[in-house]
C-alpha cells in the first residue's frame, strides 16, 4: 500500500532512527498550522515499510517530544496496521507560538521546513501575544473620545462618560491609556493620507488630502468618501443603441479593501494605511504583511485572521467591518488574484481601471487646515513658523509636517534664511 504525499501538515518517515528531525518537522507545523502529523514506517515516496515497535518505542517518542519542544506539547501516539506492517503515527496540536525544537524555530513550506529569520519571529509573537496594542503605553495620556461617542451615538448605540470607560476598559493598561486608545481618540499623531498622482508612478502628485490626527474610525470613513467622489462613471453606447455606465472602480471592493488596510495594519509600528490614485489604478496599501503562521491560501479564501482584535469588535459594533471574512474572496471574483502583491512588510490591494483617466481638468484640493496654513502664508509672506502656529491654533510639529508636505507639493518655496526669509507661493495657485 502506498500513502498520499507528503504536504505542509503530514510528513514521513522511515524509523525511528530520525526521530529528531522528526521532531523538528513536528515543530514546523505546530508553527505554520498549530497542528502536524509524522508517520514512522513509510518511505518518502509513501510506500509502507513498517516499523518495529518495543516495549519502549511509544514512552520513549512521547518523553522526547514532551522534552525538547518547547512550549510543552502532549503527543497523540498510535499504532496503525496496514497489512502486518506496523505504522506509529505522532501527531499534535498547540495555540502557544512560537515552538522551538532543538533550540531551532522553524516553520514549514510545502513538505520542507526552514528556519524562522529574526523579523518572522517577531511577527509570530506580535500574532500570538495579548493583543499588542492594548500593551503598549501611549506617549499621548491626554486622550478624549468625543468623536467615538459621537459614531455610537448616530447608530442608535448611546453611551454616557461612564458606560464608555467601563465597556472600553482594554483601551487601558495598568491605569494608562494603550495604543489602541490613542489611534481611537479626538486627537493624535496618525496621518492618514488619500493621495493623486500624475500618470501610473509616483514620480508626480496632483494632490494630497488629509484625514488623519483625528479618531481613526471618522478619518477612515472621510477618506473613503472623498475617494468615492474620485469614481468617475464613463458612458458606452454600443451599436444597438444601448446605453451603458462603466464605473472606475468598484465601491464595495475598495471598502473592503480600505476596512481591511485599517484594521489589519500593525498600529503598534503607528504607520497608518493609505489611498493611492493613478492614471490606471487605485491601491490601498497597508503595513505588515500576511500573519507568518497564516497561509496564502487561507488569505484568498476568505479566513479570518484578526491581529487587533478589540478594534475588530469596536467596527463591528459600528457597522464598518463584517466578520464573515467575504472582503478578500469578492476582491478575487473581480479583480482576480493579482490585485493583491502582498510582501514581508506590505499588503497592497491594486483595483485596476477599465480605463484611463484624465488629468487636464484637475484642481487643487487640500484639505481645511492646509488650506489655513497656506491663507496665513499668502497673507503674510514672512510669517513665522510660531505665528503660523498661532493663526491656525496647531503645534509647531503639525505645522512644520504641513509646511513640509506643501513644499513637496511644489506650492510653497522658502527664500532666504529662516530669521530674514520668506514664504514664495506658486502663482497660479488657487485656494
Amino acid at each position: 500500500m502506498k500513502y498520499n504525499i507528503e504536504t505542509e501538515h503530514v510528513e514521513f518517515k522511515l524509523s525511528t532512527a530520525q526521530l529528531s528531525k522528526a521532531i523538528e518537522s513536528l515543530t514546523a507545523m505546530l508553527n505554520k498550522h498549530g497542528a502536524g502529523k509524522v508517520l514512522f514506517g513509510i518511505s518518502d515516496n509513501g510506500t509502507v515499510i513498517g516499523q518495529d515497535v518495543g516495549n519502549k518505542t511509544i514512552k520513549d517518542i512521547s518523553e522526547s517530544i514532551c522534552s525538547r519542544i518547547k512550549p510543552s506539547v502532549i503527543p497523540n501516539i498510535e499504532l496503525i496496521n496496514e497489512e502486518g506492517k506496523v505504522i506509529i503515527s505522532v501527531e499534535v496540536k498547540g495555540s502557544n507560538k512560537p515552538y522551538s525544537a532543538n533550540g531551532m524555530y522553524l516553520i514549514r513550506s510545502g513538505s520542507e521546513n526552514r528556519k524562522i529569520d529574526p523579523d518572522e519571529l517577531k511577527d509570530m509573537v506580535f500574532t500570538n501575544s495579548i493583543e499588542t496594542i492594548t500593551n503598549i503605553e501611549s506617549f499621548n495620556q491626554d486622550l478624549t473620545f468625543k468623536q467615538i461617542m459621537a459614531l455610537y451615538a448616530v447608530r442608535g448605540l448611546t453611551i454616557d462618560n461612564a458606560t464608555f470607560y467601563k465597556n472600553m476598559g482594554f483601551l487601558c493598561k495598568n491605569g494608562k491609556f494603550n495604543v489602541l486608545a490613542d489611534i481611537l481618540s479626538d486627537s493624535n499623531d496618525l496621518s492618514i493620507k488619500v493621495i493623486r498622482f500624475d500618470g501610473i508612478d509616483k514620480s508626480k502628485i496632483l494632490f494630497r488630502n488629509e484625514y488623519g490626527y483625528k479618531c481613526l474610525l471618522v478619518a477612515m470613513e472621510q477618506a473613503l468618501n472623498y475617494a468615492y467622489s474620485l469614481n468617475q462613471t464613463k458612458v458606452q453606447v454600443d451599436e444597438s443603441f444601448t446605453r451603458k455606465e462603466i464605473k472606475l472602480f468598484d465601491e464595495m471592493c475598495l471598502r473592503e479593501a480600505w476596512s481591511n488596510a485599517c484594521l489589519h495594519t500593525k498600529w503598534s509600528k503607528m504607520v497608518p494605511p493609505a489611498i493611492y490614485f493613478f492614471d490606471d489604478r487605485i491601491e490601498v496599501v497597508s503595513t505588515g504583511g500576511l500573519p507568518v503562521d497564516y497561509s496564502i491560501d487561507d488569505f484568498y479564501i476568505g479566513i479570518s485572521h484578526p491581529i487587533n482584535k478589540h478594534l475588530q469588535k469596536i467596527m463591528g459594533q459600528l457597522g464598518i467591518v463584517e466578520q464573515t471574512g467575504h472582503g478578500v474572496p469578492e476582491i478575487v471574483k473581480k479583480y482576480g488574484k493579482e490585485a493583491f502583491e502582498i510582501t514581508n512588510n506590505n499588503i497592497i490591494v491594486k483595483l485596476r481601471f477599465p480605463y484611463k483617466i484624465s488629468n487636464k481638468n484637475t484642481k487643487l484640493d487640500l484639505s481645511d487646515t492646509y488650506i489655513k496654513v497656506l491663507s496665513a502664508i499668502i497673507n503674510k509672506p514672512d510669517i513665522t513658523t510660531n505665528e503660523i502656529c498661532d493663526v491656525v491654533k496647531l503645534k509647531t510639529a503639525r505645522v512644520s509636517v504641513i509646511l513640509k508636505e506643501l513644499k513637496d507639493l511644489g506650492l510653497i518655496k522658502r527664500v532666504g534664511a529662516r530669521k530674514n526669509g520668506y514664504w514664495e507661493v506658486k502663482d497660479d495657485i488657487v485656494i
